[in-house]
């Protein structure tokens, strides 16, 4: 015959449960949190390496600039936009800094982009030629990677002399907007469009409406205005080693080998050879602005350390466990 377990029993043993399963949540928590701070002071150990290494580049570019005679490098990489990191204030920046320095004997523009804001390219330009007719024995070079294509070329233009590979692409000298019309499909879902403006023209180019040719004449006239500014600049920069070719300022992309015989560019060259061959000058110091090393830090760590910490800390779908 089994015993059974009296009320008073039952509630003890239940009371032992909880308090045993409390304790191991408990424990489970301070695992987790100790996890969380260890690596917090990870991060930040990091970080502190990661800046004292910046520190030390920049001590390191220092010594170069007042010691030896170089080439001063400015990067012109990615998308050339007031938001990213090839805009106008960088590259200018970057530009003063490379011609102060007493010991830098030429300039090297190292490009690999695809254009961008003609607005960012032109100002660039502008101060390129600025910068050259300060300091006429200077020369500055550009250097043309996978590619130097329209906002990217007309950089380039304002450059001495342009180099580039064989297979780079270059040149895209033209003017690109686009856009959608919505109008069928906003039929098709049985909505109506419903713009009320105060000016005539304030609906310009509106995407649900339809597209009027006046409109179309309009916008096709300011590209042709702003087309013609960029053939200017890359004339004025390239002067008589322009080839007479009516598909020369037509948006058309070349390779390198074909640019060369168009006076698209200077010669076949990679940065290292325009460096020791034609500048005569091995030492590349480069300008760039880079961002802080805290920056690079952050954006490299991202969304996996958000999420290695949420793991740990036992966070699922929203919820602290």
């Amino acid at each position: 015959m089994t015993e059974k377990n009296t009320p008073m029993q039952n509630w003890e043993r239940e009371t032992l449960e909880k308090v045993l399963f409390a304790t191991v949540n408990e424990q489970k928590r301070n695992r987790r949190w100790k996890i969380f701070f260890r690596f917090i002071y990870l991060i930040l150990f990091i970080t502190i390496v990661a800046v004292i290494f910046g520190m030390s580049s920049e001590s390191s570019k220092d010594y170069y600039t007042q010691n030896k005679p170089h080439v001063g490098v400015v990067d012109v990489k990615g998308e050339i936009a007031e938001d990213g990191r090839a805009n106008a204030s960088n590259i200018n920046e970057a530009l003063d800094e490379a011609f102060e320095d007493k010991k830098t004997v030429a300039v090297m523009l190292y490009i690999d982009s695809p254009g961008g804001s003609p607005v960012q390219a032109g100002e660039v330009y502008q101060h390129l030629h600025y910068l050259e007719k300060q300091n006429p024995k200077t020369k500055v070079y550009a250097v043309c990677t996978d590619m130097c294509a329209s906002g990217a070329y007309y950089i380039a233009a304002g450059a001495n002399y342009i180099y580039a590979d064989k297979a780079s692409l270059v040149g895209s000298i033209g003017v690109l907007m686009n856009g959608f019309g919505f109008v069928d499909t906003l039929q098709k879902l049985g909505i109506s469009r419903r713009l009320l403006t105060a000016g005539s023209e304030k609906g310009f180019l509106d995407p649900f409406s339809p597209m009027k040719p006046q409109d179309q004449a309009y916008m096709q006239n300011m590209l042709n205005v702003i087309h013609q500014q960029f053939i200017n600049a890359v004339q004025t920069g390239r002067g008589t080693r322009l080839k007479n070719d009516p598909l020369l300022f037509s948006g058309l992309v070349w390779t390198g080998q074909q640019a060369l015989p168009l006076g698209l560019i200077d010669g076949i060259a990679t940065p290292e050879q325009v460096a020791r061959d034609i500048i005569k000058n091995e030492n590349l110091v480069n300008y760039s602005i880079e961002p802080s090393p805290f920056e690079k830090f952050a954006k490299n760590i991202g969304t996996s350390a958000a999420s290695s910490a949420a793991s740990e800390l036992g966070i699922r779908q929203g919820m602290l466990q």
